[in-house]
């Protein structure tokens, strides 16, 4: 499958840190949540009233990295995996109300399905395709996290190529742009993969701890969870800085000249 240029390439990240993305799933009542992915709305108005305190914006991905090469300080990435209903009625209203925006990874393949991978449930609803156009409606960032929410390292390699190219293809097709973000599964990825997800043309590509494939198409990211209030929140920041700080410049035996 040709891959769609559309998107600009991947390009190195520049010198410093690692950029702050933190992951979100569904905004809705956390009363049952065997995953621990789920935040209400208030919780999230905390947290982001938070960020905001401390002059830190939350953007989509795509303008954080755009950002990262022009010097642009205090951004947060703000990412909502799966693409959950509750994001249009639950988080929209309140990322708006702080000026924020953030990427939705939605699942193409299950637009107006529910996450029938997660055999603990609750069973919540996915996006429609109506729904995925009126969160590009609002601002937000639309980026694919494969067709089916699969894991993407298991796949044989026409199936890997449906989940990467095929849901770029379809976003194109819904929204009327090809997604510049695409989002692994299960955070999971292997350099078969990443490098169909590099072949697909997108700019980069998040993760949650991709270790040594980290890079623009492997970002870290951070799970937040309704447990997560000031303390919590800013000690998994801490976290973040030093698991991914740059390494340390080496100087040649006798001292730079």
């Amino acid at each position: 499958m040709a891959a769609d240029t559309s998107a600009p390439p991947a390009r190195p990240l520049p010198p410093g840190p690692r950029p702050w993305i933190l992951t979100y799933h569904s905004v809705s009542d956390p009363e049952d949540d065997p995953y621990g992915i789920t935040v209400s709305a208030d919780r999230l108005d905390e947290q982001l009233s938070r960020l905001r305190r401390r002059g830190l914006l939350g953007v989509g991905v795509a303008e954080l990295m755009r950002a990262g090469g022009t010097g642009r300080r205090g951004l947060v990435g703000l990412t909502f995996d799966d693409g959950y209903t509750d994001f249009l009625d639950e988080a929209l209203p309140v990322l708006l109300g702080h000026g924020c925006t953030a990427t939705v990874f939605v699942l193409p393949g299950r637009a107006g399905g529910t996450n029938t991978w997660d055999p603990l449930g609750p069973r919540r609803p996915l996006l429609t395709e109506d729904g995925i156009r009126a969160v590009a409606g609002a601002g937000m960032e639309i980026g694919s996290h494969g067709m089916f929410h699969r894991d993407l390292t298991a796949l044989p390699d026409d199936a890997l190529d449906r989940e990467t190219h095929g849901s770029r293809a379809e976003l194109r097709r819904i929204t009327g742009s090809a997604p510049a973000g695409f989002c692994y599964p299960y955070g999971t990825v292997d350099r078969r993969v990443l490098r169909s997800v590099r072949e697909a043309g997108y700019a980069y590509g998040c993760a949650l701890v991709p270790g040594p494939l980290a890079g623009p198409l492997a970002l870290p990211r951070t799970h937040v969870s309704h447990a997560d209030r000031g303390a919590r929140l800013r000690a998994k920041e801490l976290r973040h800085r030093l698991r991914h700080r740059p390494a340390p410049v080496r100087l040649p035996l006798g001292g730079a000249r």
